[in-house]
């Protein structure tokens, strides 16, 4: 089979050579297949030596030919790297005729060209695009790592961030299985607690009372401690039945010969509200000696339940106990400690003073005393003040209260805490000598 005779492309308005004859093609005129020609894409364009030149599948822009160009000189400098150039003749010929022979260059044929074209293929640049950007998100991501770190080093120079040595002890961790524990919500409970002992806190009311004082109530107190315990009631209950005989005295002044009635109708709201089983009204009658009738009880428990607007979910100083010390015994179980926080909390209550505090304040004060009596070390560590939200100095002038109430109770005559604690079913932690520094 006959090839196809390759049509080479002329000028227009020339003579070309068909069937034997010249003929002449004016200008403008006559086939269109000329200007076919000029695109170049229906016959190859024949080189030099024979061979048709190499077809590309892209138009040649400048900074293509660029890279082609800088690609082939570094396929060319590493081809000479691994074949060292052959060895030059630079002074005369040795011999006669003879012409010293040139340095063969490693010629750049069409397959470094088409690995070129590979390579800066658009999914090639593609890849280099992602990779740039993703170089650059590294070294970013590197830079906010320093940042990070650098600021972590500042803060821990400032004393901004907790010591390794003293971290904060997660003292919940053991009651995650437990669900009266409320391990989920313990933590939005106490800050809770935190908001409404300050619209709840009692302030100072003595000086609107006319016929009782400061002393009378400490009394009051002391025997309403003997009664608790003599009835065997929850510990809640004796820290309510002192916040309802407070904040009742606040709201209205009562004569000297019901102060000990109010106790009595206090006690019993509160045993209604914590205990299972509350003492029945013929229980008070007896405990007060006959002093009271049951309808006196009666009438009083209705007159505070109708002054205090039948208010009786209050943060008392108890549920801060309770959580400062599981904070104090993180990392040990012990009962004195509880004992003793319990002791410095009821005597602190026991005097009227201390009724400038705000619950918390009073049991985080209680623990520190209790730490203080007993010579834990540290005193105060991060835990505690985590939970707490006290420091050390803010408990000062409480705990010093408390050491102060304890270091004289022995001599006392009121002594229902006193007697209360130095039994060996609380550990007789009264009977410990009171702390001698902070």
């Amino acid at each position: 089979m006959a090839s196809k005779p390759v049509v080479t492309q002329q000028a227009r308005g020339v003579e070309i050579a068909g069937g034997g004859r010249k003929q002449k093609i004016p200008l403008g005129k006559g086939n269109n297949r000329k200007a076919l020609g000029d695109i170049g894409n229906l016959v190859p364009v024949q080189a030099i030596d024979g061979k048709p030149k190499q077809e590309f599948s892209r138009p040649l822009t400048r900074s293509f030919c660029a890279q082609l160009l800088s690609n082939a000189q570094a396929a060319a400098a590493s081809e000479n790297i691994k074949k060292p150039d052959p060895k030059v003749v630079n002074g005369p010929a040795e011999k006669k005729g003879v012409v010293p022979a040139k340095p063969t260059q490693k010629k750049v044929n069409a397959k470094p060209k088409t690995d070129i074209a590979r390579e800066v293929s658009p999914e090639q640049k593609e890849d280099t695009r992602k990779e740039k950007n993703a170089s650059q998100k590294t070294s970013r991501r590197k830079a906010q790592t320093l940042t990070l770190v650098l600021t972590a080093r500042s803060k821990d120079a400032c004393g901004l961030i907790n010591k390794s040595s003293d971290p904060i002890v997660n003292i919940d961790i053991e009651d995650v299985d437990n669900h009266l524990a409320m391990v989920d919500y313990v933590e939005d409970l106490y800050k809770f607690y935190k908001l409404e002992e300050n619209s709840s806190h009692i302030h100072d009311y003595m000086g609107k009372q006319t016929d009782i004082n400061e002393r009378m109530r400490a009394i009051i107190v002391d025997w309403m401690i003997e009664v608790h315990y003599k009835f065997g009631l929850r510990p809640e209950t004796l820290y309510l039945t002192i916040n309802i005989v407070d904040r009742f005295l606040s709201m209205k002044v009562v004569p000297r010969r019901e102060l000990q009635l109010v106790g009595i109708g206090a006690m019993l709201i509160a045993s209604k509200y914590e205990e299972l089983w509350a003492p029945e009204v013929a229980d008070f009658v007896s405990i007060s000696d006959m002093a009271y009738t049951g309808e006196q009880i009666l009438a009083m428990e209705k007159a505070i339940l109708g002054k205090l607007e039948w208010s009786l979910t209050v943060p008392t100083p108890y549920v801060f106990l309770v959580r400062f010390i599981k904070a104090s015994m993180a990392d040990q179980k012990e009962s004195q400690m509880e004992n003793l926080a319990f002791f410095m909390a009821e005597i602190g209550l026991m005097n009227y003073v201390a009724i400038m505090y705000c619950p918390s304040m009073l049991a985080a004060s209680a623990v520190y005393a209790a730490r203080c009596t007993l010579s834990k070390s540290p005193f105060w560590n991060e835990t505690l003040k985590f939970h707490t939200g006290y420091s050390e100095v803010q408990l000062m002038d409480c705990a010093k209260l408390l050491v102060k109430f304890h270091s004289v109770a022995v001599v006392s005559k009121l002594k229902g805490a006193y007697k209360k604690y130095s039994d060996p079913e609380y550990g007789a932690v009264a009977l410990l000598p009171p702390a001698k520094s902070f």
